[in-house]
């Protein structure tokens, strides 16, 4: 019967091979993921007369979005993780249970964190930095994003489990069905039925939801390893607490991302006002552009990781960090050179405003100036997730986005403006790196030691 088996050749297969067939279509799903986005905020900086206030108020959503993420990944991540390992060990009954609990969580964390936001949308927004100007965009866009938070939650929760249960390209090919149909609904909910900065977050929420349908009728198929029997959506306890452990990793890093947002929203607004902070908008759109490529690359290490730690292959673990690791420092000098050489081609893309035109350009060739070393950091802290270190994986995701760039976001611009807040990433990306840097070679030496086949715990992973 189809899907009975692990996927083994996570365990057998070469580590370049096995990396290009599940990377690449994690690369895709996500950058498809980031031009999701990056297509929202085209549209809308193009919405005649009030495009530049439009994007300046979707920027000052992205607090609140990376908040919406972290609660989704904080299970999503986990469950991943755990069914990857879980399949190594050919567990196949408590990866099903994983499972069931994703769905579950995933639903009651959705529905309570949009009943809290709607509940206080103004003040939050306007805590996060919307002014009188761009609180109407703003809540216009969120308001229709929370309501269809818990569809957001469900789906990319299942997306990944369905890429490390071993089906990367469905995972890819759902992503890019979300873009593709976006980008078709997007114009016409905009301009042509005239709803603006809502059209676009009810084109969002439409194509996730049909999204969404589609996964759910690929994990009812009993046929499968892996589906959602008619009591899914009773929970495990000890399960769910092992699952939010791993993805607490990741969940600190988006909600480290939303608290940076808003001090740097509250930076920008200070030191160079609601244009500022649009233009902050623009250089998070095309960034992540390249971040997302980098989180494909990890996304496609993590089955292969957490799969060969499962069976005690500990060399191949190793080999597949230091692959990914190549490639994603590869990735990211190319994101160099395009920020540092044609930051004006990239932002021009966004708006035609003079004025948001120049504070991005400025911006995006400051803040991205540290791209190439940020690779290795990036992959090292998902390596250490992937194999349960969950506080190693902690310290790591709370290094580059909170520890160091906070303090420097207050302190650079006391000399430098608002060039100090652009300063700030390079500044915490390289002192991040130098401790990632420092955790790698101990794990990577620990793993060169072990002999396949010993006991796990000599890593000091606690699954």
């Amino acid at each position: 019967m189809a899907g009975q088996a692990a996927p083994s050749e996570l365990g057998t297969r070469k580590i370049s091979s096995l990396l290009r067939q599940y990377a690449v279509p994690a690369i895709i799903a996500m950058t498809a993921s980031s031009l999701y986005n990056m297509v929202d905020s085209i549209y809308i900086g193009h919405i005649p007369e009030v495009g530049s206030l439009a994007i300046s108020g979707l920027a000052v959503t992205f607090p609140l979005m990376n908040l919406s993420t972290a609660m989704g990944t904080l299970v999503g991540v986990g469950a991943a993780t755990m069914i990857s390992i879980l399949l190594g060990k050919k567990n196949y009954t408590i990866a099903n249970k994983v499972l069931s609990n994703e769905v579950t969580l995933n639903a009651i964390l959705g529905v309570v964190f949009a009943i809290v936001c709607l509940a206080f949308l103004d003040p939050i927004l306007t805590f996060f930095g919307a002014s009188e100007n761009t609180l109407p965009f703003a809540r216009d866009y969120m308001v229709i994003i929370l309501l269809g938070n818990v569809i957001t939650h469900i789906y990319f929760g299942l997306n990944a489990v369905i890429r490390s249960s071993g089906n990367p390209r469905l995972a890819m090919g759902l992503a890019l069905f979300t873009v593709i149909s976006n980008a078709i609904i997007d114009p016409i909910f905009i301009f042509t039925f005239g709803l603006g900065i809502r059209g676009a977050a009810l084109a969002t929420v439409l194509c996730q939801f049909l999204a969404m349908i589609l996964t759910l009728r690929y994990f009812m198929d009993k046929g499968k390893l892996l589906h959602l029997g008619p009591r899914f959506f009773e929970l495990d306890w000890p399960i769910a607490k092992e699952s939010l452990a791993i993805g607490m990793g990741p969940f600190l890093m988006n909600a480290a991302a939303c608290i940076v947002s808003l001090f740097i929203n509250q930076q920008l607004f200070k030191y160079g006002g609601d244009l500022a902070i649009g233009g902050y908008g623009i250089i998070n759109r095309i960034s992540f552009l390249f971040v997302m490529v980098i989180l494909g690359l990890n996304q496609g290490m993590q089955p292969i990781a957490g799969y060969n730690y499962g069976a005690r292959q500990y060399s191949r673990v190793r080999s597949v960090y230091l692959i990914t690791a190549a490639w994603a420092t590869l990735i990211l000098v190319f994101g160099f050179i395009v920020c540092e050489f044609f930051p004006g081609l990239t932002v021009s893309a966004f708006t035609n405003d003079p004025a948001l035109k120049e504070i991005a350009t400025r911006g995006i060739r400051i803040m991205n100036c540290a791209f190439p070393i940020i690779g290795f950091q990036m992959v090292g802290t998902n390596l250490f997730q992937s194999l349960g270190m969950v506080n190693k994986s902690i310290f790591l995701s709370l290094t580059r986005q909170l520890i160091f760039l906070v303090p420097a976001i207050y302190l650079l611009p006391l000399e430098w403006g608002l060039d100090g807040i652009w300063y700030s990433y390079p500044v915490s990306d390289t002192l991040a790196s130098i401790i990632t840097a420092i955790l790698l070679i101990g794990l990577l030496r620990k793993l060169n030691r072990m002999k396949d086949g010993d006991d796990p715990t000599l890593l000091g992973s606690t699954l």
